[in-house]
């Protein structure tokens, strides 16, 4: 499908890091575009080294303080005397300030500064972390999860918009962005062991720790990310209210509708009523979008094939890969009666992808281009998913092996250069925004592939009695129809690519 171009900004200098000067783009060039003999290499070096390492310590911090509790959940449950419906709340709480204020974090950004939502954003995740480490009741955690979503959702796109605004566009953006995501990969597959380790000593840990690694993370980020003057911003100045309303409210009762899909003690009626009152909501913040003389988001950046197509593989490539983690978790768990830290240990195998995205993946996009590389990612999740499908009880981890180095390895092939892909030649003024789209997409796919891959596993599980293997495997068929449908959006692209790199053109997702 045919899709203009995003145009260029007009030329502007380079944001420049503390302690040098920005350096002034030959006349002409497009914005992000490394000049020769640059950055067109790849390599990252000095300030700009110090800056990514911090940017990929938040990010990092973000993934491990998800794992580490969702391992810690049965341990929260017995200390705080939770059921099982508020306890999911710990959960979903987090799930809906992070999907639903992401699109509003991610504009929040490009209008207020990046610099600015990122500081104060980590600072109030770092402090409700902590409070939720202190909580006495469950409510009080719940609340502690929500806030704590909020800020991720602020913070997130802010960090990802000072990677895509203060790396040139091409190979050193690209290497930039794969470091980032294998760290926000390690951070989950990490969090999974520590929060085992740690949750032996107390579960409380789980929410010290992160305060404890921000402590070195929050100084540093505010001494390597470069300062910058508030956005100029036409229309008088005046910020659209209306639309960040409606687009939040949307996205909540969204998020919460399909959240509350796979929840066994959900009603029926206020899960649809939901699933309404956020459509309609959603069609009205597009009416007010077009109208507005400064909208919150700018449709004609949904036109783009190149960034719709990434983040519906976004969507469903979480969709995918948090299903089957949730299929392994359950199968390895109640099962076969593993605890939390050999669970832990035996999904470690998919952190390999935080070894591949910094060092094979660049050389990969270099070589066949974004699109081909994220198929390639796919096509292995849809191989590794379906090798766990005869699964039995009388398994051994060699025979699990497989599908877990092989889904580490799609990992490292897809959601690196998904982010590259949903985020090249947009204008520097809406990579927030773009960014926000990105992580929305991955939240909202990943809620949804849970949620589909609980209610089929609870469906065939009660057909059979409840016994044996039979749900897991019903489920199991959901990520691999998931990751065969990205491969499929991905695959539409190809066409538009091959012929882009035979004119010589830059090598843009397709």
């Amino acid at each position: 499908m045919s899709a203009p171009s995003v145009l260029p900004e007009p030329t502007r200098p380079e944001p420049a890091l503390p302690g040098r000067r920005s350096e002034a783009r030959p006349p002409g060039r497009a914005e992000g575009r490394p000049a020769p003999g640059g950055s067109g290499s790849g390599r990252i070096t000095g300030r700009r080294l110090g800056l990514l390492l911090v940017l990929c310590g938040a990010i990092f911090l973000e993934g491990i303080d998800v794992a580490m509790l969702n391992v810690a959940l049965p341990a929260v449950r017995a200390d705080l005397g939770m059921s099982t419906g508020s306890l999911s709340w710990v959960i979903t709480a987090y799930v809906l300030g992070y999907g639903g204020f992401m699109l509003l974090g991610g504009r929040a950004a490009d209008l207020l500064g990046r610099r600015r939502m990122f500081l104060f954003w980590l600072t109030v995740f770092v402090l409700f972390s902590g409070l939720g480490g202190l909580a006495g009741s469950g409510w009080t955690l719940i609340a502690a999860r929500f806030v704590t979503g909020v800020s991720a959702a602020f913070m997130t796109p802010a960090g990802l918009a000072v990677i895509t605004t203060g790396f040139a566009e091409g190979a050193q953006r690209n290497r930039a962005l794969l470091v980032y995501a294998g760290t926000a990969a390690a951070g989950f597959s990490l969090g999974l062991v520590t929060g085992g380790l740690l949750t032996g000593l107390s579960w409380r840990w789980v929410f010290f720790a992160p305060v404890l690694l921000a402590g070195a993370i929050l100084p540093a980020a505010a001494l390597l990310i470069p300062r910058e003057e508030r956005p100029a911003r036409p229309g008088g100045g005046r910020f659209d209210l209306a639309g960040a309303v409606t687009s939040t409210a949307a996205a909540l009762l969204l998020v919460l509708s399909v959240v509350r899909v796979g929840e066994p003690d959900a009603k029926l009626g206020v899960t649809v009523a939901a699933a309404v009152a956020g459509s309609a909501l959603l069609a009205a913040f597009v009416l007010v979008e077009r109208r507005a003389a400064e909208p919150l988001v700018r449709l004609g950046l949904l036109r783009s094939g190149p960034l719709v197509r990434a983040n519906i593989g976004a969507m469903l490539f979480a969709g995918s890969f948090f299903g089957f983690q949730f299929v392994v978790t359950l199968y390895l768990q109640e099962l076969r009666g593993w605890s939390p830290l050999q669970t832990g240990l035996a999904l470690l195998a998919v952190g390999v992808d935080a070894v591949l995205a910094p060092t094979l993946t660049p050389r990969l996009v270099e070589r066949f281009g974004t699109a081909r590389v994220v198929l390639g990612g796919f096509c292995l999740a849809a191989v590794s998913y379906a090798l766990f499908l005869p699964v039995g009880l009388d398994w051994t981890y060699p025979m699990m092996f497989p599908t877990m180095i092989l889904t580490g390895l799609a990992f490292a092939l897809a959601y690196g250069p998904l982010t590259i892909a949903a985020t090249e030649g947009v204008a520097q003024e809406e990579q927030g925004l773009a960014g926000g789209l990105l992580n929305t997409s991955f939240q909202f796919g990943a809620a949804l592939g849970l949620s589909v891959v609980v209610a089929v596993n609870a469906a065939a599980g009660a057909g059979s009695g409840g016994a044996g293997t039979d749900g897991l495997r019903a489920a199991l068929v959901v990520p691999v129809a998931a990751a065969v449908l990205g491969a499929v959006v991905t695959g539409s692209g190809l066409r538009r690519e091959t012929l882009r790199r035979r004119a010589g053109g830059p090598s843009r997702p397709a």
